[in-house]
């Protein structure tokens, strides 16, 4: 893995690999040949926490929309639904992670890579990312300590 930049989520080092690039909704793509390997940031697996089922609801080789429904993820915290970072098209997911989606926990920016995506929109450097990270963490706070106070 290349330099890395580091966000502090309070105590906890949220690691932000500096070989890939991000969008807005805590994802990671890194280009393997003219795809994306995408994945979950250290910020999002921090908020998720343990991660223990996924599920699809597209195929490979599936057109998708921006924020268009892929699939559903359930960790200790909640069950999420996942949704395209970018208009493009999914061509396989990682279907080691469907039988033990653990490696999301384990190796966010490795072996827990979550499917290939074919676009060709913008997305962000890791240095912006850092500042939708940083712009958004108070409100995220708020959000966690209004989970622990139910």
């Amino acid at each position: 893995m290349s330099e890395e930049l580091v966000f502090m989520m309070g105590k906890f080092p949220a690691r932000l690999p500096t070989d890939r690039q991000y969008v807005e909704s805590h994802l990671w793509l890194q280009r393997v040949g003219d795809i994306y390997r995408v994945g979950f940031t250290a910020y999002s697996v921090r908020l998720l926490q343990d991660v223990y089922f996924l599920s699809w609801s597209v195929d490979p080789d599936t057109p998708v929309r921006k924020k268009q429904e892929l699939g559903e993820i359930e960790s200790s915290k909640a069950l999420s639904t996942l949704y395209a970072p970018r208009n493009g098209q999914i061509r396989k997911f990682n279907e080691q992670l469907l039988n033990d989606p653990s490696a999301i926990n384990t190796d966010n920016y490795g072996s827990g890579w979550l499917y290939e995506l074919e676009t060709s929109e913008p997305l962000l450097s890791p240095e912006e990312y850092l500042k939708v990270v940083e712009g958004g963490w108070e409100a995220t706070q708020r959000i966690i300590k209004g989970q622990f106070n139910e």
